[in-house]
């Protein structure tokens, strides 16, 4: 008998019983971990919370006509983020559209489903469309310490697709997994330190109509006092050297060269800025500020003053910043001499208000609606009686609208600017109140709100002066990148006096209805969110609380070069160069009045990327001058293209001119 093959047969069968035993053990102590069980109060998203065990709009979670209990909806693009510690043995899930929205919607919703470990990608569903089947996920997580669960909306300009992670649990044998939320990023400034020296800032063209009141206040930096000269005035208007406010009226129509000149004892600067006459108004992009997404419908009287004091005090309107505006939640019941929408109580004298605001430079805005009642709960432009009054209050057109008196109240209170808010916008409405601002006696700049249908974009250019691409933003990245990458498509009917208007910056201190607080944009997001906007053409309304402006917020919204991009009088809109979606990098460009290029390199992934582009994918050639818009510094001339390196959710922004010889 051979006792050492004995042996060995009986160690082997003994480290089998070991290693089954060791096995089955493990298995008796994992658990199954439900994704709706954790707290998705953490998640981000391209709008609302994500919901447990429902769709987005608390439907049962269904895809492609199946049912489930369990999961997760959310809104593409989003994020959840799950630390698992090493703990979690697999992930299972089933994932698709959500059947929940109407038919219109649906048929040109896609999005795509994209898991991350420890920042390495492990698992992409490819493009879904709704009616789709789920794609079954199952996935790995021996060893994993982190979990990130991404949606992203293909690229279809539907800022919140509804997406559902169903039947999504993870194997657990450790520690329970946890979602969490990003690492706080430290504020960095870049604009570099005003100068002493007066510098006239953009923009270098105004319109106005023949006969109406004008007020231009020339955006001039640099230490008080100093004083402003104009030369070649058009006739019927003044200039307060003191201000550097152009006020009156022109009665001929023509393109005027103005050379202004501003110069204290440190100095002097001198540019030529256009005041053009005719029938264009807002021949660059707004800049302003709007209440809505600081206060919500929260708003007073005291309040609109207050911002617009802040404005001056601040100094933006020393770079252009010209607008405040009164979103909802000013009107009260219809009165006075025009049967008019009249402001409630939190506003006891509208026309004094406006005055102030005038009396610091600045123009004031309004809101309304053709609706009888506005998004907010307040008294709209139409009314089922005929005196006005109103049966039932909900959102919807009535059968009599008052934009002709409404109109006439708001010019004689002195507005300048009036957003028109209801969905779905429609030509017949809105063109009604073209022609009542039109008619109106005063240059009020016209603004249309919200999700304008792109097929109609050709009557909102002819018709507007602005037009809302998209429902409301909000600050998360998810929302940032959701709208601001997907306005390509609207870019051929952006221009002078018609811009395309991705919504208001989200920067600074924000709180719709409750107390304002600091933006939930990292600082790479915000330089990328001011960056994009400005190379989209787009109106420059800032949303925060003005009365708490701090360092940071100010140098973001005040670098001149920046501005100068957004403001450039060719008015033309930036494009898309390049997208590279599984390396989540996009690459912008915008032609300028000067022949040069600003050029945005976007980096939307997790970590620092280098990002190149060459002079072939511009259609340039040669030796080019490549300048830091943020730091305003010169980078140097490079011979066939530009690479750098972006921080994570970040931008490298730069303008690109002929190198001189």
């Amino acid at each position: 008998m051979n006792y050492r093959i004995t042996l060995n047969n009986f160690l082997r069968s003994l480290l089998l019983l070991l290693f089954l035993f060791e096995a089955a053990n493990g298995l008796a102590q994992t658990k199954r971990v439900w994704l709706d069980e954790l707290d998705l109060s953490k998640a981000e998203q391209a709008a609302g919370g994500a919901v447990a065990r429902k769709s987005m709009w608390n439907t049962p979670l269904s895809i492609a006509g199946q049912t489930f209990e369990r999961g997760v909806g959310n809104h593409a693009s989003g994020i959840i983020r799950v630390n698992l510690n090493g703990g979690s043995q697999r992930f299972h899930a089933l994932v698709g559209l959500d059947d929940s929205p109407p038919e219109h919607e649906r048929i040109k919703a896609t999005a795509e489903f994209i898991i991350y470990a420890d920042d390495k990608e492990i698992w992409r569903s490819g493009v879904m469309r709704a009616g789709e089947k789920a794609r079954k996920v199952e996935v790995d997580l021996k060893k994993v310490k982190e979990l990130k669960l991404c949606t992203d909306h293909a690229g279809d300009g539907i800022v919140g697709d509804r997406t559902d992670w169903a039947d999504a649990w993870f194997e657990v044998s450790g520690v329970k997994p946890v979602t969490t939320s990003r690492k706080a990023e430290a504020e960095y400034i870049l604009t570099p330190a005003v100068t002493s020296k007066p510098e006239i800032n953009p923009p270098y063209i105004f319109g106005a109509r023949p006969g109406n009141p004008v007020l231009i206040t020339i955006p001039v930096s640099g230490k008080r006092p100093l004083k402003i000269t104009a030369a070649n005035l058009p006739s019927g208007l003044t200039l307060d050297t003191e201000t550097g406010r152009i006020y009156g009226a022109a009665s001929k129509a023509g393109k005027y060269d103005v050379e202004i000149s501003a110069e204290n004892k440190f100095g002097k600067d001198t540019k030529t800025i256009t005041i053009s006459i005719g029938e264009t108004l807002a021949l660059t992009p707004p800049m302003g500020w709007s209440s809505w997404n600081a206060f919500g419908s929260n708003i007073t009287q005291e309040k609109i003053k207050n911002a617009a004091v802040a404005m001056a005090h601040s100094g933006l309107t020393q770079y252009g910043y010209t607008y405040i505006n009164i979103d909802d939640g000013w009107q009260g019941k219809r009165g006075g001499k025009y049967n008019a929408i009249m402001p409630n109580e939190k506003f006891p004298d509208m026309k004094a208000l406006v005055d102030s605001i005038h009396n610091l430079g600045l123009k004031a805005g309004i809101y309304s609606s053709p609706w009888v009642w506005t998004y907010a709960g307040f008294t709209g432009g139409s009314a089922d009686m005929k005196d006005g009054k109103i049966l039932k209050e909900e959102k919807r057109l009535g059968e009599y609208h008052f934009d002709s008196v409404d109109v006439k109240q708001f010019a004689e209170w002195g507005f300048d600017y009036l957003k028109y808010d209801w969905n779905p916008n429609d030509v017949e409405h809105t063109q009604i109140m073209t022609e009542a601002l039109r008619n109106s006696g005063r240059d009020i700049v016209y603004s249309i709100s919200n999700a304008a249908p792109q097929e109609l974009a050709g009557e909102w250019a002819r018709l507007t002066n602005l037009w809302r691409t998209t429902f409301d933003i909000h600050d998360s990245w998810y929302s940032l990148i959701s709208i601001g990458f997907t306005q390509d498509s609207w870019q051929p009917f952006a221009g002078p006096g018609h811009w395309n208007d991705p919504d208001m910056l989200i920067v600074g201190n924000l709180g719709w209805n409750a107390t304002p607080r600091k933006t939930h944009l990292t600082p790479n997001e915000q330089y990328l969110h001011i960056s994009l906007w400005s190379l989209l053409a787009a109106p420059m309304i800032v949303g925060c609380d003005l009365t708490a402006l701090d360092a940071f917020t100010f140098n973001l919204l005040a670098n001149r070069e920046v501005i100068a991009i957004d403001q450039d009088i060719a008015g033309i809109q930036g494009h898309r160069v390049s997208a590279d979606t599984k390396k989540n990098i996009e690459i912008w460009a915008r032609p300028l009045a000067d022949g040069s290029l600003a050029v945005g390199l976007f980096n939307m992934a997790e970590t620092e990327q280098e990002i190149s582009v060459k002079w072939s994918d511009l259609n340039i050639n040669g030796n080019q001058m490549v300048r830091d818009l943020w730091r305003q510094a010169d980078m140097g001339v490079f011979e066939s293209g530009f690479s750098g390196k972006v921080p994570f959710h970040g931008c490298v922004f730069i303008k690109i001119s002929k190198a001189k010889r």
